[in-house]
C-alpha cells in the first residue's frame, strides 16, 4: 500500500474551513498515512487492497444536476411508501429527492449546507475519532465533504420510512465518493431509514460512505441497507453507532452488488438495557469480493445485541465475515448471540469466517457460530422428482436458506424485490 494510492483520493483542504474541521481532517489524515505505514495485519488479513488501488480513483470535484426526477425511474422500486433523499456522486440532488412535509420535530439537511451556515452544529453530531476508527472511515473524515443531516428531537416520529439513495453515475475516469452521513435520534424518537446504493450504468468507481448514528434514551432506528451497485463498482462503508440507555436498533444489511465490497459495522452500548440486531445477506458470484465486518463493544452492564449474517457464495466468488463481540470487565448481565451461515454453490467458491468473543465478565449469556455447507442432494432430488428444474429448484431452495434475513425487512414491497432480486442471481448462477 503506498501513501500516494489513497492520499490522492482526498480533496484539497478548503481555507475558509472552521479551525476544528481543519484540525479534524489533518487528524484524519495523519491516521490514514499511519494506517498506511503500519496496516493492522488482522484487520486485512484476508483481503488484498492491491486491486482496488491499482484504478487510480480520483476525487469527485463537480457536481451534477443535469438529472431530471424521471431519470430515478430504472433504481427505483415500485410501490415502495418513502419518502426519499437522494445524493448522486456522493452530493446531495434536492431536485430529485422528495421530502416535502415532514412531521414536526424532523429536521433534514444536508451536510454541505450545515458546514456552510452552521459548522458548529456538525461539530457537536460527529462522534468518530480519527484514531480509533478503521482506514478508510480515517480516509473518509479526512474528506469530508457532503452527506445527509438527519435530527429528531425528543419523541419525534418518522412514520413514513425515509429512503436514502446514494446514485453513482460513472465519470471520464475512475472516480471516488465520499458521503458521511449524521443521524441523531433525540430521546424517544422513531425513525425507519432505507439506505440504498445503487449505479447507473457499468463505469468503474468508488463508493467510500460513513453513516454515524446517535440514539438518545428509548430511540428506536430501523435501518436497512441495501447495496446492489454496479458489478464493475468498488464499495466501501463503515457504520458507527452508539445507543443510550433502553434504545432499540434494528438493522438488515444486504450485499449483491459490486466487484469488490468491504463493510465495517461499529457499534458502542453508552448505557443499560440498550438492544441492538445486526442482520446480514451477502451474496458473491464470478467476479466478487465482499467482506462484512463487525465491532460490537458491550461496554455496560445489562445489554443485548444479535449478529445475524448469511452468504450465498458461487462460481468463483468469495466472501469473508469477520464478527468480534467484546464485553468489558464491568458489563455484566451482558447477552450476546453471533451466527454465520453460508451455502458454497461451487467447488471455487470460498468463505473465510471467523466468529469471536472477547468476555472479560462472568455473569454474562454469550454465544457464537458458524456453519459452511452445500444444498442438501435429497432436497434437490425431491424437487427435481416433481418436475421442477435444477436451476429452479436451486433458487427455491437458496431463497428458503436466505428467508430468515429477508423476511425482517420492514415492507413486503421490499421482501419480494429483494427475493426476486436474490433469486434471479441464483437461478443463472454457475454450479460447477
Amino acid at each position: 500500500m503506498t501513501d500516494h494510492a489513497l492520499m490522492s483520493w482526498l480533496p484539497q483542504l478548503a481555507p475558509a474551513a472552521p479551525a476544528w474541521l481543519a484540525t479534524l481532517q489533518a487528524a484524519a489524515r495523519a491516521q490514514v498515512q499511519t494506517q498506511i505505514a503500519a496496516p493492522d495485519a488482522e484487520a486485512w488479513r484476508y483481503t488484498s487492497l492491491n486491486h482496488l488501488l491499482e484504478q487510480g480513483f480520483v476525487p469527485i470535484d463537480e457536481t451534477i444536476t443535469a438529472l431530471q426526477p424521471d431519470d430515478l425511474d430504472e433504481v427505483l422500486i415500485p410501490g415502495l411508501a418513502s419518502r426519499r433523499v437522494v445524493f448522486v456522486n456522493g452530493r446531495y440532488a434536492p431536485e430529485l429527492s422528495a421530502t416535502e412535509a415532514l412531521p414536526p420535530g424532523v429536521h433534514l439537511d444536508s451536510l454541505r449546507d450545515v458546514l456552510a451556515h452552521d459548522p458548529d452544529a456538525v461539530r457537536v453530531l460527529l462522534t468518530a475519532e480519527p484514531a480509533t476508527v478503521p482506514l478508510f472511515m480515517a480516509l473518509n473524515l479526512a474528506g469530508l465533504d457532503d452527506g445527509l443531516v438527519l435530527r429528531l428531537d425528543r419523541a419525534a416520529i418518522l412514520a413514513q420510512p425515509l429512503e436514502l439513495i446514494h446514485l453513482s453515475i460513472g465519470l471520464d475516469q475512475p472516480s471516488v465518493a465520499q458521503p458521511h452521513h449524521l443521524i441523531v435520534l433525540g430521546d424517544g424518537a422513531q425513525a425507519t431509514l432505507v439506505e440504498r446504493y445503487v449505479s447507473l450504468g457499468a463505469a468503474v468507481y468508488c463508493t467510500n460512505a460513513v453513516i454515524e448514528i446517535q440514539l438518545g434514551r428509548d430511540a428506536v432506528l430501523t435501518h436497512e441497507r441495501l447495496q446492489t451497485e454496479s458489478q464493475n463498482a468498488f464499495h466501501l462503508s463503515g457504520l458507527s453507532l452508539r445507543q443510550d440507555a433502553n434504545s432499540r436498533y434494528q438493522s438488515v444489511n444486504l450485499g449483491l452488488g459490486s466487484r469488490w465490497s468491504r463493510t465495517e459495522l461499529l457499534t458502542q452500548f453508552c448505557a443499560a438495557h440498550a438492544e441492538c440486531d445486526l442482520r446480514g445477506l451477502y451474496l458473491a458470484g464470478d467476479d466478487q469480493r465482499i467482506d462484512y465486518h463487525l465491532d460490537v463493544n458491550h461496554a455496560v452492564p445489562n445489554c443485548t445485541s444479535r449478529e445475524t449474517f448469511k452468504g450465498i457464495i458461487y462460481g468463483k466468488g468469495r466472501a469473508v465475515f469477520d464478527g468480534r463481540v467484546v464485553v468489558a470487565k464491568d458489563a455484566q448481565k451482558s447477552d450476546a448471540a453471533m451466527s454465520n451461515q453460508n451455502l458454497l454453490l461451487s467447488p471455487q467458491a470460498e468463505i473465510d469466517t471467523k466468529p469471536q468473543l472477547e468476555i472479560n465478565a462472568d455473569d454474562v449469556r454469550c454465544s457464537h457460530g458458524t456453519t459452511v455447507g452445500q444444498i442438501e442432494p435429497e432436497k434437490l432430488f425431491y424437487l427435481r422428482s416433481r418436475g421442477i428444474s435444477a436451476a429452479l429448484a436451486r433458487r427455491m431452495l437458496c431463497l428458503g436458506f436466505a428467508d430468515e434475513i429477508i423476511h425482517t425487512l420492514h415492507s413486503e414491497t421490499l421482501r419480494e424485490h429483494l427475493s426476486e432480486q436474490v433469486g434471479q442471481r441464483l437461478e443463472s448462477a454457475p454450479w460447477d
